[in-house]
């Protein structure tokens, strides 16, 4: 009787892992218990050393940008969540080949007991894993921790099951043949098992995800923009700023982002979902004996009709945005003044500071005195007149003018009061403390199907952005073929705290060239022009594109 081997194990642990992920899938979508993979995931990357995430963060970045394979951050998160699955399957494939191996070493026939203490010396730590760190649980924790135990009870008892079928049962078959026909009929019954074995593992794992997909009551599709290329901007007559005298270039991204098209980062693998019926935002201080001190708790009806809501039409971007990356939007923002929230809860004596904590359990901490200073700090929970999308933080989210969005938690759960300073999240993994917004401008068009005449002369229209936070920008200016540098007219922003749309119309000559693009913040500043990756500080370089340019045939 030959016993399978270590590659034969590795093999069935990884086929029978795949079925698992789509059980595990359906319970999350059913039942809301924990996504193995994605909560492992979340543990390993919180508790990777050092800068290992921030570097892994650029390079996946630039991978996506090198290769064009869609939106930075719907790729970016596609791929996280396709390496917590990799994750697991790798584990079911190593822990096949151990039991496969330790098995073999066995001289008898077992019936359950190894399967499942397999499932739980798995389970168990897996489990663990999913239930602590920065998790989002939307079931109870015992519950879940019964169910994830059970099914990889069942995964490891399948594993022992195989092993089984293809040793003793096979063996048992042939066992009136001589050595060499049991060998050889061992062999193909193998092949056909394994092949069986496959295919229906593969059916399991196809219905379990099409049931997960059904109960999310979208039938599992999601619209995502793919490629870098931006609609374009087209007149709104409901913006303020309608009748501004300088027109965005063909082929300039639009003033306004819609919603739908914002970009997304984040650290939850999925968006956390939270009941308004039951969320409440509690402002809490530390007790002595480890426990919080509630001080004041608002609903949402509270928040909205107790103070007066601030509207603006604010552009955020990502740190992690490269230079003409996608990671970075505008919108308008209703919340209500941080300040007039503050005014209603009795804050301690000694209170410095404010840690912010969200459903996903990114975490951050702003200083009391920059939120005295500043009336435009909100807690935003409308986007263009509606709830904050589940996907970008409903039900609320913090707005710092001037920061990008790794100091600023989405799907705020609690904010404590604290009398000192602490880093937050992304700081304590590298990133900048302060992570001020840097001034950057992008070419978001040569328009070569736009050439026009005036006189003599044609144009051809080139346009883009500039943005450099709150402090606005005071001048564009463009370089053709490392020429000198001429001043772009800019149109009037939606706010002072969007993006700038600018324009300059070239009297150009035929062939091949080359643009590049600067900007001046609003104190007169000139962008930081040497070239630097995203981390620690957001990127920084000059914009450089190339475009063939012919002139408009008669």
């Amino acid at each position: 009787m030959k016993k399978p081997g270590i590659l034969l194990g590795a093999l069935v642990g990884g086929l029978i892992t795949l079925p698992l992920l789509a059980v595990l899938y359906v319970g999350q979508m059913i039942a809301g218990f924990p996504f193995v993979p994605f909560n492992l995931f979340n543990n390993v990357r919180d508790y990777a050393p050092g800068s290992t995430i921030p570097r892994t963060i650029q390079i996946m970045v630039s991978v996506i940008t090198t290769l064009n394979l869609g939106r930075v951050d719907t790729t970016g998160k596609l791929i996280e969540q396709i390496l917590g699955i990799s994750l697991v399957v790798v584990i079911g494939i190593i822990a096949g080949a151990v039991y496969f191996y330790i098995m073999r070493r066995q001289e008898h026939r077992q019936e359950w007991l190894p399967g499942v203490i397999l499932g739980l010396i798995v389970g168990v730590p897996l489990t663990v894993l999913s239930l602590v760190g920065n998790q989002i649980l939307n079931a109870d924790t015992t519950t879940s921790a019964v169910w994830l135990v059970g099914v990889f009870l069942i995964w490891g008892y399948s594993i022992h099951w195989v092993y089984n079928r293809l040793t003793y049962a096979m063996a048992e078959r042939y066992i009136k043949e001589t050595p060499e026909q049991h060998a050889e009929a061992q062999k193909i019954d193998r092949r056909q098992f394994l092949i069986k074995l496959g295919g229906a593992t593969a059916v399991l794992t196809v219905a379990g995800a099409w049931v997960g997909s059904i109960s999310r009551g979208d039938g599992g599709t999601q619209t995502v923009s793919l490629g870098n290329t931006q609609p374009e901007a087209t007149a709104d007559p409901n913006l303020p700023n309608a009748n501004a005298s300088v027109e965005p270039a063909p082929g300039t991204r639009p003033e306004l982002t819609a919603v739908e098209d914002h970009y997304r980062i984040d650290i939850a693998l999925t968006p956390p979902e939270i009941d308004l019926a039951t969320w409440t935002l509690p402002f809490v201080v530390a007790a002595g004996d480890g426990s919080n001190t509630l001080l004041k708790e608002f609903t949402m009806d509270e928040i909205r009709a107790n103070f007066t809501p601030i509207e603006q039409y604010i552009t955020q971007g990502c740190i992690s945005n490269n230079i003409a990356g996608t990671l970075i939007s505008t919108v308008r923002w209703t919340g209500a003044r941080l300040q007039d929230i503050l005014a209603e809860v009795d804050l301690p004596d000694d209170a410095t500071h404010l840690r912010i904590t969200s459903a996903d359990g990114f975490d951050e901490t702003v200083a009391l005195d920059l939120i005295n200073s500043d009336p435009t700090i909100v807690l935003a929970y409308d986007w263009d007149g509606a709830p904050l999308p589940t996907r970008n933080g409903f039900p609320i989210r913090i707005h710092i003018p001037d920061r990008y969005g790794m100091k600023q938690p989405k799907w705020i759960t609690q904010i404590e009061v604290i009398n000192h300073d602490e880093d937050g999240y992304w700081v304590r993994r590298g990133w900048d403390k302060d992570a001020f917004v840097m001034a950057t401008s992008v070419i978001d068009t040569v328009a070569t199907e736009n050439v026009y005449t005036e006189g003599d002369q044609q144009f051809v229209p080139i346009g883009g952005i500039a943005w450099a936070g709150a402090r606005g920008i005071s001048k564009v200016e463009i370089s053709i073929d490392n020429g000198e540098w001429v001043e772009a007219q800019l149109r009037e922003p939606l706010s002072d705290k969007t993006w700038v749309i600018w324009r300059y119309d070239w009297a150009f000559t035929e062939g091949m060239h080359q643009f590049a693009v600067h900007c001046y913040d609003g104190n007169g500043d000139m962008q930081v022009t040497q070239s630097a990756g995203t981390f620690p500080s957001g990127a920084t370089g000059t914009h450089r594109v190339q475009a063939q340019v012919e002139a408009e045939s008669a």
